[in-house]
C-alpha cells in the first residue's frame, strides 16, 4: 500500500489537471478527484490564486495534510515518490543532451502553449458560428503556428517527444493538442504531430482521463 493518499482538486476539463491525472494513472497511483473549476469556492480554498490543479497529500500514520499546488511541482513530486515507471528523461533519450531539456519543453508548453491553444479552442464557448469563430481568432492563429513550429523542432522525429521514452513532456503537451484536435483549426497540426497523437491515444492513461474533457465533446458549465 502506498504511504500516502492523493486527492486531485480540479475538473477533467482543465488541461493542467489532466496532465497530473495522466501521470497518476500511468504510475498506477490511486487517487480521488474533486472536479471543480478555477476560482470556485473549493479551488480558492486549495490554491491561493484559485487555479488548478492542487494535489492534496494525506500521509498515512501522520496527522495533517499537504496541499501541493502548480502542475510542475506536482509532477516533480510524483516522480520523486513514485520513481517507477519514470516520466523523466536521461541524456540520450531522443536528441536530449541533458535531463533539463525535458523541463524546458514542459515550460514552453505551460507558458506559451496553453494561451496559444486554449484561446483558440475555447473562444466560442459553444455559441458562435464557425465563421464568427475564425474571424475572432485570427490574431491567435499566428501565435499558435509559432508555438507548434517551436515545439515540433524540439521533438524527436518519431516516437514520443523524446523518442522511445514517454515523459512529462508528452503528458503536458497531449491535453492541449487533444483539445485543439476537436476544432477546425486543428488543420495546423503537422503529420508528425498527428502521428504523435495517435501514439499517445493508445495509452491506457489517455483513455482513462478522457471523460469530461473537450477532446470528447465536454463543455465548461
Amino acid at each position: 500500500m502506498y504511504p500516502a493518499q492523493f486527492t486531485v482538486i480540479g475538473t477533467p476539463f482543465s488541461t493542467f489537471t489532466r496532465t497530473i491525472t495522466l501521470g497518476l494513472h500511468y504510475k498506477c497511483l490511486p487517487f480521488n478527484q474533486i472536479p471543480v473549476f478555477p476560482h470556485s469556492e473549493i479551488a480558492d480554498e486549495h490554491h491561493p490564486f484559485g487555479y488548478l490543479p492542487t494535489l492534496v497529500i494525506e500521509a498515512r500514520g501522520r496527522e495533517g495534510t499537504l496541499k501541493l499546488r502548480e502542475s510542475l511541482a506536482i509532477a516533480r513530486y510524483l516522480d520523486r515518490v513514485a520513481p517507477q515507471p519514470s516520466l523523466c528523461i536521461r541524456p540520450g533519450d531522443g536528441h536530449a543532451l541533458i535531463e533539463e531539456q525535458m523541463w524546458e519543453f514542459v515550460s514552453f508548453v505551460a507558458s506559451y502553449g496553453f494561451p496559444a491553444v486554449e484561446v483558440v479552442a475555447l473562444s466560442d464557448e459553444g455559441k458562435a458560428t464557425d465563421a464568427e469563430i475564425r474571424e475572432s481568432i485570427k490574431p491567435g492563429i499566428e501565435r499558435l503556428h509559432r508555438f507548434l513550429t517551436v515545439i515540433e523542432e524540439a521533438m524527436s522525429p518519431e516516437g514520443y517527444v523524446f523518442g522511445e521514452k514517454l515523459s512529462w513532456a508528452d503528458l503536458f503537451l497531449y491535453p492541449l493538442l487533444a483539445d485543439l484536435r476537436t476544432i477546425p483549426e486543428s488543420e495546423v497540426l503537422s503529420k508528425r504531430m498527428l502521428e504523435w497523437m495517435e501514439l499517445m491515444d493508445k495509452l491506457e492513461a489517455v483513455r482513462a482521463t478522457a471523460p469530461g474533457t473537450l477532446s470528447v465533446g465536454a463543455r465548461p458549465t
